[in-house]
């Protein structure tokens, strides 16, 4: 699997998806819940409700990859907003492989002075 990151789409499923769909049934969620096309070179995250498997589901050319990575100890950080679809950015996905919980991080706060 080659994916050039600087260029690749990165999207995750929110909530917690069935570890035990393989290839077709994660292309089906990525299609029909997430409103995308699982053809389109983009990279779909999945997690696991015990958040220590992530699967990638990603077309590559002739045929689909599905990459997984199952953690012994730790967990994965996830926002568990049921099924939707948040696009993140190559830099996301290095923090939630390292463990590091952005969808926790402050949001900036604009405030207006009314008069």
């Amino acid at each position: 699997m080659r994916i050039d990151w600087d260029k690749v789409n990165i999207y995750i499923r929110t909530g917690y998806t069935d570890m035990r769909k393989q290839i077709n049934t994660l292309a089906i969620l990525v299609r029909q819940e997430c409103g995308k096309d699982p053809l389109d070179g983009s990279l779909y995250i999945f997690c696991g409700s015990g958040r220590r498997t992530l699967k990638a589901l990603y077309w590559e050319k002739n045929g689909f990859c599905l990459w997984m990575k199952r953690l012994n100890e730790d967990k994965f950080p996830w926002p568990l907003k049921e099924s939707s679809v948040r696009q993140i950015t190559s830099e996301e996905m290095k923090m939630i492989l390292s463990g590091i919980d952005f969808f926790l991080a402050h949001q900036e706060k604009k405030y207006e002075i009314l008069a």
